[in-house]
């Protein structure tokens, strides 16, 4: 691409050396750099980009994108200095790449719980309906079935342009994005065209890079804003009427708004719900009526996230009896209230909820029946928001037993991490671990048959973030050898 081209999308403040006529390519990891390329320098929270430069100028690189000047030897290379190079790399990738967002139906689920679900709901059924699909978000980038790994819930905006245009070139037409909060305020979705914006819930959690739960909510808010103000094309804004941040957000858009519910009166209503242990079943009030809805996700958050897809997709033209025909083929989201196969005489659960209001919803789609003992793990990561830790504990005091451990500790001690939590709990049936690990087979020592174990806070993960390193960790791998020691000698299977 020209150079020239390239740099016109950006508001320029310097430029200091001779631009090259052409670049080839855009880094901003200075080790992956190719000769004629732009390196955008980008100060993050352990590493500043600006402190490689010269090495991305020796690996090839012939502009340098920078929030301020840098003695370089000019007769190599060309600088451009900006106010924000982490917008800067949306605008410039988007640019580069042509802009593929546009090609698709681009969809961002944003919210507090539920994206992933939601966005797997959406994907799985789009395949079912032979639409050729992407995925991006927590569990990593998902194209047409095929998982890779990713590095945040919302990538930084190079990777995410690359994964549009892969998912472009792959023959895809409709793209899923689960968009944090973190990615909107840090401009990670700058570039991206979103058709459809999916609001899921509001609650407790990210203020320690928030703030407020006000800022919190504005920071989703910017996902319905962004959808533009372009009305000559068909997009969808589409909220959940149970959560009151939903009427805030149908003000940040121009575009039609779709509801869905379970208490309130919505577009998408589910009534009579019946949780059970191996399917959850209930109405679904839609505009074309009401259906009977059976389905393998448990929970009544899972309707919630049932409802959220399937008016998604109404929005395309699908009729429902066509979704709720792919709605009721889909396996449980992994990690997402997964119940482990296994002869064990306990029924074994792995979730991801790490806020407040994801486990009381955890523990209220088990209570309908639950017939011995609830017993509940929940860890909560080190070095983060450290204000929810007593209500996550406090939630989980509705389990019989509850063991207190940590998901992620990184830097944090354990004992810091714990005394937070142990401060909301409810009664004297509880254990503090640190030790993840140690913290699962507890409960496995403590089960007699007919318990329900949940462990909460790793979910789909199958590491842990001590210091700055991952290791290996899989609370049901540890879990199931750990049951089959301590119940195999037990004639009593469930």
């Amino acid at each position: 691409m020209q150079s020239s081209d390239l740099i016109s999308c950006l508001p320029i403040k310097e430029i200091h050396g001779t631009l090259p006529k052409e670049i080839f390519d855009i880094a901003v990891d200075s080790r992956s750099v190719q000769p004629e390329s732009v390196f955008i320098c980008i100060k993050g929270y352990t590493v500043d980009g600006h402190d490689y430069a010269m090495q991305a100028i020796e690996n090839g690189a012939k502009i340098i994108v920078t929030e301020k000047y840098l003695d370089l030897d000019y007769s190599r290379v060309a600088s451009i200095v900006v106010d924000d190079t982490t917008r800067a790399i949306g605008l410039m990738a988007s640019k580069f790449y042509d802009f593929p967002s546009k090609d698709m139906m681009m969809i961002g689920v944003t919210g507090t719980n539920g994206k992933t679900s939601v966005s797997g709901i959406l994907q799985n059924m789009l395949q079912g309906l032979q639409v050729k699909s992407a995925l991006t978000g927590t569990i990593g980038f998902n194209l047409n079935g095929v998982l890779y790994d990713s590095a945040n819930t919302t990538s930084d905006a190079l990777s995410t342009q690359l994964m549009i245009q892969r998912a472009k070139n792959e023959g895809c037409k409709s793209m899923i994005m689960e968009v944090s909060s973190h990615g909107l305020v840090l401009g990670r979705l700058t570039g991206v065209d979103f058709d459809m914006a999916i609001f899921t819930n509001l609650t407790h959690d990210h203020l320690d890079f928030h703030g407020t739960m006000e800022q919190y909510g504005q920071a989703k808010g910017l996902l319905f804003s962004q959808l533009g103000q372009d009305l000559q094309r068909a997009k969808h804004a589409i909220v959940n009427s149970d959560d009151e941040w939903s009427n805030r957000l149908k003000e940040m858009t121009g575009y039609p708004v779709w509801t869905y519910a379970i208490h309130q009166d919505a577009q998408f209503q589910g009534r009579n719900i019946q949780l059970q242990a191996d399917c959850t079943q209930f109405e679904m009030k839609t505009p074309e009526g009401v259906f009977p809805v059976r389905m393998n996700l448990l929970g009544e958050f899972n309707v919630y996230n049932a409802l959220a897809a399937t008016t998604a997709l109404y929005t395309q033209g699908y009729t429902v009896p066509q979704i709720l025909e792919q709605l009721e083929k889909i396996p449980p989201v992994k990690g997402r209230m997964e119940k482990l196969n296994s002869d064990l005489p306990i029924s074994i659960f792995i979730d991801y909820a790490h806020t407040p209001d994801a486990i009381e919803k955890a523990i209220s789609s088990v209570l309908p029946y639950k017939t011995q003992r609830l017993i509940f793990l929940v860890g909560t990561g080190g070095n983060r928001d450290r204000s929810k830790r007593p209500a996550m504990a406090q939630k989980a005091s509705v389990a019989d037993y509850v063991i207190l451990t940590t998901d992620d500790p990184r830097d944090e001690p354990y004992p810091s991490i714990l005394s937070d939590l142990e401060v909301g709990m409810l009664h004297n049936n509880y254990a503090c671990i640190g030790d993840r690990e140690e913290a699962v087979k507890h409960a496995i020592t403590i089960a007699e048959a007919g318990d329900i174990i949940i462990f909460a806070g790793k979910g789909h993960e199958d590491y842990q973030i001590i210091g700055h390193k991952k290791y290996p960790h899989s609370d049901g791998d540890i879990a199931l050898v750990a049951g089959k020691l301590k119940f195999q000698d037990s004639p009593s299977r469930s």
